[in-house]
């Protein structure tokens, strides 16, 4: 069954107004959480990339960005992540043999570009990368989860919905308040264009706080033809955001077909999208995040489409992070 965000949850209703309690009494458990729980401090500096709604807004990407960033700086780089439907709760170093079906896939296309721990405990996890003796711990989510403290947050957001209907979820697709959100950032990346005055929005509650700007590009790749017409499929937030990510780049899509964020594809639904492809003469693509989870077998006839984070004035958002670890490291000392 198809899970997607109700429509609702972009603009005002008497459905949203109804369940409004709801997403107080949500919020309330949030703050609560923040206020009563103590964090582990680590060793080690922690980068956040979070974000305040439901949904991809593109964590993993600039999760990716970042770490590639401090990798070629030199610096052993580990991810720490939940790995959201998977079946292991931690805390151990994802390695070649694992699955998505063990580790999820997010945790499986993060450890492609470097270490990668799954924790469903993030405070076990931040303990052994301090082990391993890692540099740097990147998270691509657990924004909202109080057990691990964060030296540098970036809230991302979806330029196309910003804040939806600004409503606490399940009203609206909010995890907390922007406020709230807000208080404990370092910064806002906007991924594409803002079509909601999200800049306004933040301003009007923090003057001076740093807005960046990024956009998701195509990395060019000789594996994929853009003579040949694609059939589009993927299992992410928001797989629109990727069918026109494909059209932008200059693809042909015949057809496009959308399954829920983390899909685990079965072996009967691999062979329909075959089947549906050879029929239109089409070639298949999905995101990095869903063939990676794919069989060598189903992988076949079936290439990925890898994208990368472009992002405006990359220089102050790089000396923004830095200056968040050499004041880590100082409290420390």
């Amino acid at each position: 069954m198809k899970i997607m965000a109700p429509k609702f949850f972009y603009k005002t209703s008497i459905l949203s107004f109804l369940l409004m309690p709801l997403g107080l009494a949500l919020s309330l458990i949030t703050k609560c959480r923040r206020i009563f729980i103590k964090s582990y401090k680590a060793k080690i500096p922690v980068i956040c990339c979070g974000n305040i709604t439901l949904g991809g807004t593109g964590k993993t990407p600039t999760a990716l960005w970042i770490g590639d960033y401090f990798q070629k700086k030199g610096k052993k780089v580990v991810y720490l992540t939940r790995g959201w439907k998977g079946k292991e709760k931690g805390p151990l170093l994802v390695q070649k043999e694992h699955t998505a079906q063990q580790v999820g896939d997010e945790a499986l296309l993060l450890a492609a570009k470097a270490y990668t721990i799954v924790s469903k405990n993030r405070k076990k996890g931040a303990k052994l990368a301090e082990k391993l003796d890692m540099d740097i711990i990147i998270m691509d989510d657990g924004f909202q989860n109080p057990y691990l403290h964060k030296d540098f947050c970036c809230l991302i957001f979806e330029g196309k919905t910003g804040t939806g209907n600004q409503h606490l979820f399940p009203a609206g697709p909010l995890r907390e308040s922007l406020k709230s959100g807000l208080a404990i950032s370092n910064c806002a990346l906007i991924i594409g264009q803002d079509k909601t005055n999200l800049k306004d929005k933040i301003k009007k509650i923090k003057t001076n706080f740093p807005i960046f700007d990024g956009k998701i590009d195509a990395i060019p790749t000789p594996l994929l033809n853009k003579n040949i017409p694609c059939f589009a499929f993927a299992g992410i937030g928001f797989p629109e955001k990727f069918f026109n990510t494909l059209r932008k780049s200059g693809f042909s899509i015949l057809k496009t077909k959308a399954f829920p964020d983390h899909h685990n594809y079965t072996k009967n639904e691999i062979k329909k999208l075959y089947n549906e492809a050879a029929y239109l003469k089409a070639q298949l693509i999905t995101t990095e995040k869903d063939f990676i989870k794919l069989t060598k077998e189903q992988r076949k006839e079936i290439k990925p489409f890898p994208v990368t984070l472009t992002l405006e004035n990359k220089i102050d958002f790089l000396h923004l992070i830095e200056n968040c670890i050499e004041k880590q490291k100082k409290d420390l000392t």
